[in-house]
């Protein structure tokens, strides 16, 4: 127990036999339950979680691969029905230091918020130790999550090491949330319709102990923009339109059309000066740019709005 609440780590593991019986003797005594959720791997990951011999250790396995995500959801689902105080998610890899652990539990075992994350950027030795396309990719996706999710003081998106309360748990609508790579982020849109509190804990990157990762950033983040698109209009209908009405969705549907608008006409207008050899007129340029302009202020100003609507939330 930590400071008389409970915990529970929840474990996606996904062919990691080589790292998973390392990570599992590191995690500290104060853990109560370690749910060990086996995502339909093909090698001994379940034999090796199971041989470690700690009784606070259970084995789910997944008769299907259903992706990261599927299997945090699954562990969630157990330590929910448990009714554990907290609930901590590390990845069976062992790239995260379970001396951080107390850090990240504590927030939420006193209430302080009902989610804490990792965040790696806060270190210097970040762009060194991280691979730098996954550096760059993770940046890019952690500005887009911030915009899709309302969370706009939270950074390092992709960090799967992350705590949270029983009743953010009870809150949220598990079923609704993507199952695979993209699930941290479109978590953090859940979080924010339920009005979750959210903060960043300091974090130290860990690479290079032999763990392989399978994801290429080029064929995921393309996948992980279209879901935090889908997620951020979601978001604004169920939290400022169904829930409690803000005019801020006005300012970013108005925005996002003259945007488009101003942006097709320029395209429109450039295409007709070099296929057709038409004229451009100033008037023309005039209403491009007002538009590009007007979409670009409205679009500011909701996201201004946006911020102080969630400053509650942190």
């Amino acid at each position: 127990m930590f400071e008389g609440k409970r915990v529970a780590v929840v474990v996606p593991a996904y062919n990691e036999e080589l790292l998973v019986a390392d990570m599992l003797r590191g995690i500290p005594d104060f853990v109560d339950r370690i749910v060990v959720v086996d995502d339909h791997s093909t090698d001994a990951t379940a034999e090796r979680a199971r041989a470690v011999g700690d009784p606070r250790v259970r084995v789910l396995v997944h008769e299907r691969n259903g992706g990261v995500g599927a299997a945090i959801v699954t562990g969630y689902e157990q330590c929910r029905d448990e009714e554990i105080d907290v609930t901590c998610v590390m990845a069976a890899d062992n790239q995260m230091d379970p001396a951080e652990l107390a850090d990240l539990v504590a927030p939420v075992a006193r209430g302080d918020v009902e989610y804490a994350k990792a965040n790696r950027l806060f270190s210097g030795e970040a762009w060194a130790l991280i691979p730098h396309a996954r550096y760059l990719g993770n940046a890019v996706l952690s500005l887009l999550t911030k915009i899709a999710s309302g969370y706009w003081h939270v950074a390092d998106s992709q960090a799967g090491y992350t705590a949270i309360s029983l009743g953010a748990l009870q809150r949220l609508d598990l079923d609704r949330v993507y199952r695979r790579y993209g699930f941290p982020n479109d978590l953090l849109v859940h979080l924010n319709v339920v009005d979750a509190r959210v903060r960043d804990v300091p974090s130290r990157p860990i690479y290079g102990i032999g763990e392989q990762s399978g994801i290429k950033i080029s064929r995921v983040a393309p996948r992980i923009a279209w879901l935090l698109f889908k997620g951020f209009w979601w978001r604004m209908k169920e939290k400022y339109v169904i829930r409690d009405f803000h005019p801020l969705v006005f300012f970013y549907a108005l925005g996002a059309l003259m945007t488009a608008i101003g942006v097709v006409l320029g395209v429109v207008v450039a295409c007709s000066r070099v296929f057709l050899g038409n004229a451009i007129t100033t008037p023309t340029i005039v209403l491009v740019a007002l538009l590009l302009i007007s979409g670009t202020q409205f679009t500011l100003f909701a996201m201004w709005f946006d911020q102080e609507a969630n400053k509650e939330l942190r």
